[in-house]
């Protein structure tokens, strides 16, 4: 929701204060077992204010939900358009998943119990980006298939292995343990993806190549996307 016009910088930082608290209760009663009146204590803010930052309570689910799927949809994208090794493209997906889950654990858990509670439009756009990002792992897990490094897959099924394995860390991973994103993406990357490969394709070096990759994208000037189009149509 865009901050109102006529808002100070005070407003929206109340506005995200209000919304990281319902998250943790949320998480914790579930968004149908909180009520207004609960929030307004939690928050130190009398009903009426409430209102005043976040219009309705199903304002506050659609807030939480955009805080998961908005950065892991822009990465999403990023990763997808980059011209490397679909494997390659793969694991940076899983380090980027898990980094989000970890970031926000009692938004993720928010957004797997309550997305139902969404109504109409609200609930239609969050399906919709679900579904964006179910189609980016697929159609990097098809391009890794098409090169040749996994065997012949069924897309659907190979996605919601992927999914099923990262999706569910959020119900015990503890924030500030032993395993942090990079060393559960590298091994549930191992697992995937000694499944998925092919007799031919080696993943001993994968991690290095990881490494690599991403230390000469930070050195690096970015490429302008009036130079991507350029270079895409010069190789079609």
């Amino acid at each position: 929701m865009a901050r109102p016009p006529g808002h100070g910088p005070a407003y929206e930082v109340k506005r995200q204060e209000i919304i990281d608290i319902a998250a943790a209760l949320f998480a914790k009663k579930g968004y149908a077992g909180t009520g207004i009146a609960e929030l307004s204590e939690a928050t130190g803010t009398a009903r009426g204010a409430l209102y005043y930052y976040i219009g309705s309570k199903e304002n506050l689910l659609v807030e939480i939900q955009n805080r998961v799927m908005e950065p892991l949809l822009t990465a999403a994208r990023r990763i997808a358009d980059l011209e490397i090794d679909p494997v390659l493209q793969l694991r940076m997906l899983s380090q980027s998943l898990l980094e989000n889950i970890l970031a926000r654990l009692d938004h993720v858990w928010v957004y797997e119990h309550d997305y139902k509670s969404l109504r109409g439009t609200n609930r239609s756009r969050l399906l919709g980006q679900r579904r964006e990002f179910e189609d980016l792992v697929e159609q990097i897990l098809v391009a890794a298939m098409d090169k040749g490094s996994f065997r012949k897959l069924d897309p659907r099924l190979a996605t919601l292995q992927f999914l099923n394995m990262h999706n569910h860390t959020y119900q015990w991973i503890k924030p500030g343990g032993e395993w942090d994103a990079e060393t559960l993406s590298r091994e549930y990357c191992m697992t995937l993806i000694s499944g998925f490969r092919s007799e031919s394709y080696q993943i001993d070096d994968l991690d290095e190549r990881v490494h690599d990759y991403v230390g000469r994208r930070k050195t690096s000037p970015p490429e302008s996307p009036s130079r991507i189009r350029k270079r895409r149509k010069q190789q079609t």
